[in-house]
């Protein structure tokens, strides 16, 4: 079979989804090719038609991870919780949805820094697809409570009512042992102060990666805090979802050191 993969959402021309599904594929001992397709929210629709036509399996961003949830004929246990999905594969005319993200998040993290999430206070930027999916696997992986900071009122209310140990920014400020950026670069503000009870241990996360060193990253790390951009988890949520896509078995941390 020649697989035909790729990665659809918008904007994605700077996505480096197509190098790691060639990477995938060479592992995996698989033929194929990996196209980056641009669709906004407004044409969301357009993914159905795609799947079983012109793509086997998709990878899924920003704006379309809350769409690609809800036109899913059979949706994973965690697609469920966290109402996110951001991988595609269509089987027997079935569209299957899957949530690599957030385990994805987890593994980059732990082999960056160790289990810095077991008990830990955490405070996530945003309250999106990849924000829905990092918030349920910290709580999965035993951390202590977690602050969501969000512009839509609706979408952090959400993610507050899923999880008894989720809060909105309400919450009075407690030590920060880790901080999660996943506002995209385009609806940041340019000048923001680091946030109060970050401590020499925190670990700050930007889930961008293009560019490596964004000026949140920089504050942070200016700030005496450990970071990591967003690259390991790429690597690791793809490996994930190849591993689901491919039913073989892939290495983030080796296709992390294939992408540098």
């Amino acid at each position: 079979m020649n697989w035909r993969v790729g990665i659809a959402g918008s904007p994605v021309s700077h996505s480096l989804s197509p190098q790691l599904h060639e990477i995938g594929l060479r592992a995996a001992g698989l033929t194929g090719t990996s196209t980056r397709v641009e669709i906004d929210l407004e044409h969301a629709g357009e993914l159905r038609h795609l799947l079983g036509t012109a793509f086997d399996a998709l990878s899924i961003t920003s704006p379309l991870k809350a769409a690609a949830f809800e036109m899913c004929d059979v949706r994973s246990e965690s697609a469920l919780r966290t109402h996110s999905v951001n991988s595609l594969l269509v089987r027997d005319g079935v569209l299957q949805g899957e949530s690599t993200d957030g385990d994805g998040f987890i593994e980059a993290l732990r082999a960056a820094y160790g289990d810095v999430v077991d008990n830990a206070h955490a405070v996530v930027l945003g309250a999106g697809g990849a924000a829905s999916a990092i918030v349920d696997a910290l709580v999965a992986h035993g951390v202590q409570s977690i602050v969501v900071h969000g512009r839509t009122p609706s979408k952090v209310d959400a993610l507050v009512q899923r999880y008894a140990n989720v809060h909105s920014s309400s919450l009075v400020y407690r030590p920060v042992d880790l901080i999660v950026n996943t506002i995209p670069e385009h609806g940041r503000d340019k000048e923001v102060a680091v946030l109060q009870g970050v401590h020499l241990d925190t670990v700050a996360v930007d889930i961008i990666y293009d560019p490596r060193e964004t000026e949140w990253r920089r504050r942070y790390a200016e700030a005496g805090c450990r970071t990591l951009n967003g690259l390991p988890m790429l690597a690791n949520q793809a490996a994930i979802q190849m591993r689901w896509w491919w039913g073989v078995a892939l290495d983030g941390a080796q296709i992390v050191k294939e992408l540098q």
